[in-house]
């Protein structure tokens, strides 16, 4: 039987297999008001039908100048939780585990989404824009330069994050997972390449990770603690001199010692660098986090049932994350139990039955 779809335990969750559902951005909120709709029940829907264990959903601003763009979803206030409200709900109902990615965009944020407009780059202030902040007023390349911010901006950003992952609770989402990937502002200030900062948010390690740590601690006052924490993080820059794998086991060790129980790897998004991305590639990455003997998920171009297998087998990873494989495939959990030959753990819709993919030809 595929381990695959072994649960996995994190304090009082039991995630029923090891496939997460990546946190991908919809840019669907097209009021602009951080409040999801139709679009997302349909979109997380089909996934926790189609048999993923945890579906996480997209970077989630805990703030309104915590988004990455204007139709971005949020959780700061009590009408977006009654929005999450039923599609947490219907997730439960087809078995799935329910999470959300919170996230502050930093000097990445008030963006241009990536479809239904030809501008790119910022969004001014006049257009439905935000001034951003960044660890320091140096911007990330092609986008307005931010304000460096103050401790008290950092105060409130914890402050924040702790007020959504209450209202995430309110929701009845099973795990956050707090974003501190893929350049954005936890990451920024991870980064000794966008944080050159002097006072106690800068300088060695230990002082970069004080927001991380800060965030850390602000959620885990509030959220039960019966249900876990997720950590994402990029373990790699590709850049010389970025923050490297080397310092993801550091930060890794110090997240779990501050309430983390998973770290879901990842890397790049920081500064322009030149990723040889393929198919795995992020995985020895993965390797090297699982070392210091934290749970970790890992994604990137991981695309079939016999590669996801493999990571597991080879002790590279505890979960796999899927992401556009995902948006192409919302079932390919149920693909992956017929191909493996673990149909008896595939989670169907009783509707869905009569489609069950046929199993493999026996081999002679």
């Amino acid at each position: 039987m595929s381990s695959l779809f072994d649960p996995l335990t994190l304090r009082g969750l039991t995630i029923p297999n090891r496939l997460f559902l990546a946190p991908m951005c919809q840019y669907q909120c097209e009021n602009r008001d951080g409040v999801p709709g139709a679009w997302h029940l349909v979109h997380y829907g089909a996934r926790a039908a189609g048999g993923f264990g945890l579906v996480i959903a997209e970077a989630t601003g805990v703030s309104p100048e915590g988004r990455i763009t204007p139709w971005c979803c949020g959780l700061w206030n009590d009408e977006q939780v009654e929005a999450w409200r039923p599609i947490v709900e219907f997730g439960h109902s087809q078995g799935a585990a329910m999470a959300v990615q919170l996230q502050h965009a930093g000097r990445k944020g008030s963006t241009y989404r990536e479809f239904g407009t030809e501008r790119t780059g910022s969004v001014s202030v006049p257009d439905g824009g935000w001034e951003t902040i960044g660890p320091t007023d140096v911007p990330f390349p092609g986008l307005t330069a931010p304000r460096a911010a103050t401790e008290e901006d950092l105060a409130q950003v914890v402050t924040d994050f702790a007020a959504a992952a209450q209202r995430a609770d309110a929701a009845g989402f099973d795990a956050v997972e707090i974003h501190a990937a893929h350049g954005y502002l936890i990451f920024q200030f991870l980064s000794p390449l966008t944080n050159t900062r002097t006072d106690g948010y800068g300088g060695d390690l230990t002082g970069r990770a004080r927001l991380l740590l800060e965030v850390l601690d602000a959620v885990r006052a509030v959220w039960p603690a019966e249900k876990p924490i997720l950590v994402r993080l990029s373990a790699s820059e590709w850049t010389e001199g970025g923050f490297d794998v080397a310092d993801a086991q550091q930060v890794s060790r110090l997240a779990v010692e501050h309430g983390a129980d998973l770290i879901d790897v990842s890397s790049g998004g920081n500064v322009l660098a030149k990723i040889l991305s393929k198919p795995g590639y992020q995985v020895p990455l993965a390797r090297e986090v699982r070392t210091v003997g934290v749970p970790v998920s890992v994604a990137g171009q991981i695309t079939e049932p016999a590669q996801a297998q493999a990571i597991l087998d080879g002790g590279d990873a505890d979960a796999v994350s899927l992401a556009r494989v995902a948006l192409r495939e919302p079932s390919w959990p149920l693909r992956a139990a017929a191909e493996l030959d673990a149909d008896a753990m595939a989670r169907y819709p009783d509707s869905y039955l009569r489609g069950r993919w046929p199993a493999p030809e026996p081999n002679h």
